[in-house]
């Protein structure tokens, strides 16, 4: 019976042009991120599943990838739990790993530490377009300072390495969780039942007003209820970004002084990046439990979702650590971003296309010539029709071809894009 060669639902095989986008935007922020400080780190896919399943991943831990434990029997006694059967599980993000790491290693580790991650995560997502069981995901993290040098440094290297990759035209849209809990109380709900408000207000870019305020009686709040929250939150929106501690102030009067002078303090910073795109938005929620302030987005023109996101999470390494530490990071969404930047050119690949009684020796000693300023070169034998070959090569991502016809030496450089 023949094999099937398809790879597992929900993954994908990389031919080799898209790699060499993924490796292209992979290098351009790794080198943004290094000038900023960020030092890349690796952990295991492999994480104990009582960690993975502590409460810190949200809807992400009904979507773990559990691992049996080795040396089970073919059978088990029906009555096995779960718990018995398991002891691993694939890692779901990069987050949760780094707070075990930084439990484990924050003794040798410089302070406050800048982290970079990029790796492998995988989710019992149900595969659809732009939605795999396994992706990759590019993280920084500045793990013990407790400013919000940390947020603005987070935000400004992330929208400089995405301009580095060639994407442009992204806007960062910045909430904080403080903020979001004011205004749930400010509205009289009890504690239990923000999460549903937030919900809600989550969906307010896809179902409108209209959509907001007809679920808003089932959270628990009258129409008198509901217009001062709607008031509130469209006061928020836009505006001036100098006047939004008053205008935060106005809208929620109960909001800490601590919230007001930390947001207060973002906005300045950010709208003194000139160039940045930004705005304050009052409905952004994300959806990790473990957030604790500022939270934010980055979203683009060319994708219905968000490109990147995070904010800060003071609680989560003190369930490593025994002592919380002032933790916030920001996530890409790096499959989205290749696939808005896929097509760009990302190399100059010279194919050395040569004749058969061309000797070895000049074949290869022409490549060496060529690559001598850093650029990819591959030796490729003339066959068949010389038109139909040059259309290959670049399918394959060649971009110039050097011609060799005889052992007298390499003709003219020219790009295939001329053929």
């Amino acid at each position: 019976m023949k094999m099937d060669n398809s790879p597992a639902r929900g993954t994908r095989d990389l031919l080799p042009a898209t790699v060499a986008v993924r490796d292209h935007v992979l290098a351009k922020i790794t080198e943004v991120y290094h000038r900023y400080g960020y030092q890349r780190i690796e952990t295991p896919a492999l994480e104990n599943i009582e960690r993975l399943t502590g409460g810190q991943g949200g809807e992400n831990e009904k979507l773990i990838y559990r691992v049996l434990r080795r040396g089970l029997d073919e059978v088990v006694a029906t009555e096995t739990s779960l718990s018995d059967l398991v002891d691993l599980g694939l890692r779901y993000d990069l987050t949760v790993p780094l707070t075990r790491f930084y439990g484990a290693n924050q003794a040798t580790l410089p302070q406050p530490f800048r982290s970079f991650q990029f790796g492998p995560v995988w989710r019992a997502e149900r595969p659809q377009k732009g939605r795999y069981r396994q992706f990759y995901q590019c993280d920084i993290d500045m793990l013990g300072e407790e400013s919000v040098l940390a947020e603005v440094e987070l935000i400004e290297a992330t929208t400089e390495a995405l301009a580095a990759a060639g994407l442009s035209g992204a806007t960062v849209r910045v909430s904080d969780r403080r903020f979001l809990s004011a205004l749930a109380a400010s509205a009289g709900l009890p504690e239990e039942a923000w999460t549903g408000l937030f919900i809600t207000l989550d969906k307010l870019d896809k179902i409108g007003w209209d959509g907001v305020r007809a679920e808003l009686p089932s959270r628990g709040l009258d129409d008198a209820a509901i217009d001062r929250l709607q008031e509130s939150i469209t006061g928020l929106q836009g505006g001036d970004p100098a006047t939004l501690g008053k205008r935060l102030a106005d809208a929620v009067p109960g909001l800490p002084e601590e919230v007001l002078g930390d947001l207060t303090e973002t906005a300045t910073a950010l709208s003194a990046l000139g160039s940045l795109q930004w705005e304050f938005d009052p409905t952004l929620v994300r959806g990790m439990g473990y957030y604790t302030g500022q939270i934010f987005e980055i979203t683009h023109p060319a994708s219905s979702s968000s490109i990147a996101g995070g904010g800060r999470y003071d609680k989560l390494i003190g369930r490593s650590l025994g002592r919380d530490v002032p933790a916030c990071g920001f996530s890409i969404g790096f499959e989205r971003i290749v696939d808005l930047i896929e097509g760009a050119d990302t190399r100059a690949a010279v194919a050395v296309l040569y004749e058969a009684d061309v000797p070895l020796s000049v074949v290869t000693g022409t490549a060496r010539e060529l690559r001598r300023d850093g650029r990819t070169v591959s030796p490729v034998r003339r066959r068949g029709k010389f038109g139909a070959q040059l259309g290959k090569l670049q399918d394959w991502g060649f971009t110039s071809i050097v011609h060799l016809k005889d052992a007298d030496g390499p003709g003219e450089e020219r790009p295939l894009s001329e053929r």
